[in-house]
């Protein structure tokens, strides 16, 4: 029975009718500095006319270019070989073979609200929309919470209309980024108790490295995978394929190939469409659950993967964190081009881009426990045949802010046994957080770092790297004494308050000069 018969659609001259290929829905700015919407074909066809691609959080970005790669893929638009790749990149392939081949899919396969075969979603949840459904900031992974709560200012139930576009993108999204969680839908009268397992996204767990062109063009090219083999099923709508059951989870699939990968449905998603006052196509009622699930990658899908060890030796794909910005990690992102040692990956091929200055932008979703909390990302620059310097610096750089990081809190300590000679136990760690300044430094060294990483790739000769550590380091160290004073105003204009002032100054000082300091923050001391 088809499914429009299960329930029936509004009629059809009243259903909308979106195809991302024909409507605008990629943000993007053009190379002569404007902001603009175009469609998927239009970013293919004219990708060197455009810098790149401008989402609304950089979650969403990396959802649009996964899914141009994908396309990509899909239509032969990729190389072999590596130097397929170096020929592609140096002669700035153009990539509308890839929109010729989007712009000749048949109509019907690509419309966002199509009845049966919706772009995207899993029309078997059409029965259950009604009842399970939620407002459009269902949708959205910044509006949505943990799925079921008041979260962000956006009710849930709401029934404030999304745009189409809008919708598209943040489908999108939470197909790669999704946390995991427990969905709305009752696995009751539904289509099995595991429809309501919501696993996180192929991407929730993992920091995504992008490396950056010039076009939006070149940084598709950049990032496309050598493959010679079949690309794999572009995941159209969940209907397409055989798919998992949600009786019992199921254990995950093996991908099979590039397009598959880019497009897994990772969540079950159908959207009830309706069109506004001014008659453009929305959505209006959300129903998200559980989608696919995955057996563990194999290395060569994940080529941009940065490794970190851990306390066992084992390695695994470095994550985001909420209390460890991006940048400290730098050394790992640099490491994994220097060292090169989990085969044939992206690093390895920038590596052979001589002459080429490059950005690599890393992108990852923190959430605690099933709650997002915010997206990270940061950029840091790589120049090929600079990546021992640029790591020792990371390193380094790292290190110095780690060290007086820790001389300010000893700092804190200072003032505080002076100030506070008869401490309750239950206040000491609120008296000591009034004295230190870690928050102020973490924040202020972020920019200082990224004028080190710069200075590296411009240096001529070792001695001016060593020179631009010794900077960085006089920078932070200036920088530290300003915020403990700053920490230590707040202290009494009498003896007790001058003594644990001029104690908790000394203390840094000394720290930071001492035998165990860094040699970066004693050479500009002596």
């Amino acid at each position: 029975m088809p499914l429009s018969e299960l329930h029936p659609s509004p009629a059809e001259e009243l259903r909308p009718h979106w195809d991302p290929r024909r409507q605008a829905c990629v943000p993007a700015l053009t190379t002569a500095g404007q902001s603009t919407s175009v469609t998927l074909v239009d970013a293919l066809r004219h990708a060197d006319e455009m810098l790149g691609i401008s989402g609304a959080t950089s979650g969403e970005t990396v959802a649009l270019l996964e899914y141009l790669l994908a396309v990509c893929y899909a239509s032969g638009t990729c190389p072999a070989t590596v130097e397929d790749w170096l020929d592609q990149v140096y002669s700035n392939s153009p990539l509308t073979d890839a929109a010729d081949w989007l712009d000749s899919r048949p109509d019907e396969h690509w419309n966002l609200f199509h009845p049966e075969e919706p772009l995207g979603q899993n029309a078997l949840l059409a029965p259950y929309l009604d009842q399970y459904g939620a407002g459009p900031a269902q949708l959205v992974i910044e509006h949505a919470g943990d799925y079921n709560l008041f979260f962000d200012h956006h009710h849930l139930e709401h029934p404030a209309p999304l745009p189409a576009d809008v919708a598209f993108r943040a489908m999108l999204t939470q197909h790669v980024y999704g946390p995991g969680g427990r969905a709305r839908i009752s696995g009751k009268d539904t289509l099995g108790p595991a429809i309501t397992n919501l696993a996180a996204g192929r991407l929730g767990t993992r920091i995504r490295v992008f490396a950056l062109g010039k076009t939006l063009g070149d940084t598709l090219r950049l990032n496309l995978v050598p493959s010679d083999g079949a690309p794999g099923r572009f995941n159209r709508t969940w209907t397409m394929a055989p798919r998992r059951g949600f009786l019992a989870k199921p254990p995950g699939r093996r991908v099979d190939g590039p397009a598959d990968l880019h497009t897994v449905l990772g969540r079950s998603i159908l959207m009830r469409p309706t069109v506004t006052s001014d008659g453009q196509p929305a959505v209006d009622r959300v129903l998200l659950a559980a989608g696919e699930l995955l057996e563990p990658l194999a290395a060569h899908h994940l080529q941009d993967a940065v490794y970190t060890t851990a306390a066992d030796g084992t390695t695994k794909p470095l994550r985001p964190s909420a209390s460890r910005a991006l940048w400290r990690e730098a050394h790992a992102l640099y490491a994994a081009v220097a060292d090169r040692d989990h085969g044939p990956d992206l690093y390895d091929r920038l590596a052979r881009l001589s002459g080429r200055r490059l950005t690599l932008w890393t992108v990852g979703l923190i959430a605690k426990q099933t709650t997002v909390v915010t997206w990270v990302s940061d950029t840091f620059p790589f120049v090929p045949g600079r990546e021992r310097d640029l790591r020792y610096v990371a390193e380094r750089g790292s290190l110095i802010a780690e060290y007086v990081a820790s001389c300010l809190s000893r700092a804190a300590y200072v003032a505080w046994t002076v100030t506070y000679p008869n401490p309750k136990p239950a206040d000491k760690d609120d008296q000591i957080a009034r004295f230190d300044a870690r928050p102020e430094h973490w924040a202020h060294t972020a920019e200082p770092f990224h004028m080190l990483l710069d200075d590296t790739t411009a240096a001529e000769n070792e001695d001016q790297v060593d020179a631009a550590l010794v900077e960085y380091a006089a920078v932070l160290a200036e920088a530290a004494g300003r915020f403990l004073r700053n920490r230590l105003d707040s202290l009494p204009a009498n003896s007790r308050g001058y003594q644990a002032q001029a104690q908790a100054l000394r203390r840094l000082e000394a720290d930071l000069t001492g035998p165990k300091a860094p040699d970066e923050l004693k050479a500009d001391r002596k």
